[in-house]
């Protein structure tokens, strides 16, 4: 398959992945061989199943607006 057959969403798709890819390559992860707190874990194990249920967060612009950092 060449580039000119992909559809719209399969070239934005190919496109997030090389980048990603080659940000992977060129950015070590700095967490790399570390162990998160178990509580630590738990909480982000909720938030991902809470994802999957749906439930989005509360957008960034709302929070900024809370804390008074303009927006």
């Amino acid at each position: 398959m060449q580039v000119k057959d992909l559809t719209i969403d399969e070239l934005k798709t190919l496109i997030r992945e090389t980048v990603m890819e080659t940000l992977e390559e060129l950015l070590p992860d700095p967490d790399e061989g570390r162990t998160l707190k178990q509580e630590f874990e738990q909480e982000l194990l909720e938030i991902q199943k809470r994802r999957e249920r749906g439930f989005q967060g509360i957008p960034a612009r709302e929070v900024m607006h809370r804390l008074g950092l303009g927006g």
